[in-house]
């Protein structure tokens, strides 16, 4: 196999896709905080098309790490190795997969190794956009408050230590802060989370921590930096080293941090760009002045359902999406709650019809290629439920509608946070914003007590005892018939 680095690009198979830009040319002008698998696989891919547009030179990526563990310190050196350069493999529901090098990402910075580098980056005239993916759980909202939560520990630190940040709003608030200083324009903070209102939710988290250190310094940001919503969307699976390997011996390229996907894409986004933007119109990015639409059908239908599904599939045995999604039990499950329960509530922006987006959805996840992993579906679900499913189930206590596959969701939920599927098989649940508190709950004689974990708490569930009462009765059938058998009674 070829490594994979800048002075092999010439080497690769031909098969292999390469940047269409001079990459020897291009400079930074975009910083991305936390990058993970799903921005490889979007944002980086977007940004790679704009840099072989002519003028667009000044907008590679540079890479910031903000993770301090094994895993990203890794990450960070292979990074060096390969000099930003990666693999990205699609994969379509039918037909072949086709493999690309993206070459956008030309610098990397892992800050818990060199804050002050990091800093340095972002104070750089020439960044005019910072953008994230920190995870729907990386905002640090108190879910029953809606507030920035000051006393989480590493912001704590950050309000005290601000040249020594370890958050991804230390960073900013004090990179715009140097910028202030200096009299540097800012730049534009652009949320690239599965958030409703991403750009908003940003605006708050940065806007709290910037206030809590310097009233003054918020308000400059409040008056000066934009932070636009915005919906993205594409199926982007973990890379363990099985598929690795099956990765890099699809393309022929010995790649130490090959990513892939799904082959369908999209990205939509205001217009609020306060220190300039790459063309991103022209590489298949659609500007709009409501995004509040885009979201609520991405979230409620395509989010929602990944979280519906992932419950009955990882307990009932599976470990693969595509495979619970050959189980006629949660695939009628899932009709079910997208037709009785989501698109009623929804509306479509133009050009949009709900019932295809459905469909195109329900094929997305049972594309047997991409091997997306129920585990990821059911990490953070503390954090995703609330998101995800928020306003489904405030529409559907206060209209009086149908709540059984809602409630049902939640039982499901209490069964997996014990962590054994219904075989006996345990597995750990990924719950890093589940406190000691939530946990006795899981484990509590009260039947209802899983719902007062503190991130459900904004849901109000206690208002409707009938839902309360339904939850109870599912956390039962789920014990005595297991989940499965519980999805078949629920819609037959």
């Amino acid at each position: 196999m070829v490594a994979l680095n800048r002075t092999t690009l010439g080497e690769l198979p031909e098969r292999i896709a390469r940047p269409a830009y001079d990459r020897g040319r291009v400079t930074v002008g975009i910083a991305h905080v936390s990058v993970g698998n799903f921005h490889r696989a979007h944002q980086a891919v977007y940004v790679d098309r704009c840099l072989a547009l002519p003028g667009h030179e000044g907008w590679g990526i540079c890479g910031i790490g903000v993770v301090d563990s094994e895993t990203e310190r890794a990450k960070a050196e292979s990074f060096k190795r390969q000099d930003g350069l990666y693999t990205l493999t699609v994969f379509p529901p039918k037909g072949e997969p086709t493999s690309a090098v993206i070459g956008s990402i030309v610098d990397y910075v892992f800050a818990p190794a060199d804050p002050t580098a990091a800093l340095a980056r972002l104070s750089d005239p020439a960044i005019r956009i910072v953008s994230l993916t920190i995870t729907e759980g990386g905002y640090n909202m108190d879910e029953g408050t809606g507030a920035f939560r000051l006393d989480a520990p590493d912001v704590a630190h950050d309000l005290a230590h601000p040249g020594r940040p370890r958050t991804a709003f230390g960073l900013i608030v004090e990179a715009l802060a140097q910028r202030r200083a200096a009299g540097v324009p800012p730049f534009t903070v652009l949320s690239c989370d599965n958030l409703r209102h991403n750009g908003d939710v940003a605006r708050r988290a940065v806007l709290s921590f910037a206030d809590a250190r310097e009233p003054a310094l918020a308000a400059w940001i409040e008056a000066n930096v934009t932070f636009p919503n915005g919906m993205v969307d594409r199926i982007t699976p973990a890379v363990p080293p099985a598929d690795m390997r099956r990765l890099n011996a699809l393309t022929g390229v010995d790649d130490e941090v090959p990513v892939f996907a799904e082959d369908f894409i999209q990205w939509v986004l205001e217009d609020r760009f306060c220190n300039g933007r790459p063309q991103l119109e022209a590489v298949g990015v659609q500007f709009t002045d409501d995004v509040s639409a885009y979201e609520q059908i991405k979230l409620r239908m395509l989010n929602a359902t990944h979280i519906m599904l992932s419950y009955p599939g990882q307990l009932g045995g599976y470990r693969f999406v595509h495979e619970a999604m050959a189980d006629p039990r949660i695939l009628a499950h899932l009709r079910a709650f997208l037709d009785r329960d989501t698109i009623p509530l929804l509306k479509a922006p133009p050009g949009m019809p709900l019932e295809r987006y459905r469909d195109i959805v329900l094929e997305r996840f049972a594309n047997p290629a991409i091997n997306d992993q129920l585990a990821r579906l059911t990490s953070d679900s503390c954090s995703k439920i609330p998101v995800f499913l928020g306003d489904t189930i405030e529409a559907c206590l206060t209209q009086g509608r149908d709540h059984r596959r809602l409630a049902f969701l939640l039982a499901a939920f209490a069964r997996y946070l014990a962590g054994v599927d219904d075989r006996g098989v345990p597995f750990e649940p990924l719950e890093p914003h589940l406190t000691e508190d939530d946990r006795r709950l899981v484990h509590a004689p009260d039947p209802t007590a899983p719902l007062r974990i503190h991130t459900l708490s904004g849901l109000r569930l206690e208002r409707s005892p009938a839902f309360v009462a339904d939850f109870v009765r599912y956390r039962a059938m789920i014990a005595e018939k297991g989940t499965l058998a519980t999805v078949a009674a629920l819609n037959g």
